[in-house]
């Protein structure tokens, strides 16, 4: 099996029948969603997952779009003239300064065990070691990978590599937006309403500032903020003029049936008071109002603010487990 990353990587594994390449394209697309739908069964993913479902040939489109140079970043596996497997990188920088370069890899059920998995490792390892190099960011960059608890082969690959669980994702869903709870009496002097444009910058800072003694979490800049924002179903909770709580809901583009709960947020100072609860509610039933039928969110599961119990209290229930794998980068 030739290996070569289109950037110079020089590795050659031998497994015959099996070629590495660099993704080409427009062309790949169809290619990528079918390995994908090959692996849905086996690995017990979750079509409707908000955290990783099954995209479409646009979903990949668009995931490969915001890749920095797809072509070195991205490798596509052929066996036989056929597409069997890929793997992608991309890196960010977290609050605390780490480097966090994130490798994922998916590869057909019939064509696993025969080491083709491990080859695929060891292609984004070296990329990886290559960019960190280039980017001067040894001193904080670590390895990362991510698996579903259902994924068995892709655990033990990790697990025998090296790679330790640092947390994980629990991807709750509520079935049904019509039969939501009441939201109960909220504090005196405390209003609920929608995010209007003057308010973004103080919604965005309520949620950065809900993350700031979090670990493992990426940067999240104003800009950024603007770039995603869908306020349609935004709401904040003011205690006077002061935002105290913000709950950003929205409608998935490719599914206008399913809301999605993207951040739930209350300041230090005002929680306890049924604020969550409330913007929650608030949230869910413009979701509701606007098309939803259900609703999904995630939620790590160290989550030191009881959001767990929060959700399942106003109805959502546990789907998904979504695990974070790290390694330290070695020479």
């Amino acid at each position: 099996m030739g290996v070569n990353n289109g950037g110079g990587l020089a590795s050659l594994v031998r497994l015959p029948g099996y070629v590495f390449r660099p993704y080409r394209g427009h062309a790949d697309h169809g290619a990528m969603v079918a390995v994908r739908l090959g692996c849905a069964e086996r690995d017990g993913i979750d079509p409707g997952s908000v955290v990783e479902g099954l995209p479409t040939a646009a979903k990949i489109a668009e995931s490969c779009a915001k890749l920095d140079d797809p072509s070195e970043n991205q490798v596509l596996v052929e066996h036989d003239g056929g597409v069997v497997g890929y793997s992608t990188i991309r890196w960010w920088q977290e609050r605390d300064g780490t480097w966090l370069y994130l490798h994922r890899g998916y590869l057909l059920p019939e064509h696993r065990g025969q080491g083709v998995g491990s080859a695929m490792l060891t292609w984004a390892e070296s990329r990886i070691r290559q960019l960190v190099r280039q980017q001067g960011t040894a001193q904080t960059a670590v390895f990362g990978a991510n698996a579903m608890a259902s994924e068995r082969e892709a655990t033990a690959l990790l697990l025998d590599t090296g790679y330790r669980r640092v947390f994980s994702l629990v991807e709750l869903e509520l079935a049904d937006l019509r039969r939501l709870p009441d939201r109960g009496q909220l504090p005196a002097g405390v209003r609920i309403g929608a995010v209007e444009p003057s308010s973004y910058r103080p919604a965005w800072k309520t949620v950065v500032d809900s993350y700031a003694n979090a670990a493992f979490t990426q940067k999240w800049t104003f800009d950024s903020f603007l770039a995603t924002a869908d306020p349609t179903c935004w709401r904040a909770a003011w205690d006077g003029e002061q935002m105290a709580g913000v709950a950003l809901c929205s409608i998935r583009r490719q599914d206008r049936t399913v809301g999605e709960v993207e951040e739930l947020s209350v300041r230090a100072e005002s929680r306890r008071l049924g604020l969550g609860r409330a913007l929650l509610l608030a949230g869910l039933r413009c979701l509701s109002e606007h098309g939803a039928v259900t609703a999904r969110l995630y939620t790590g599961t160290a989550n030191p603010h009881r959001s767990y119990d929060l959700y399942e209290g106003v109805g959502f229930r546990r789907k998904n487990e979504y695990v974070r794998y790290r390694k330290p980068i070695t020479d």
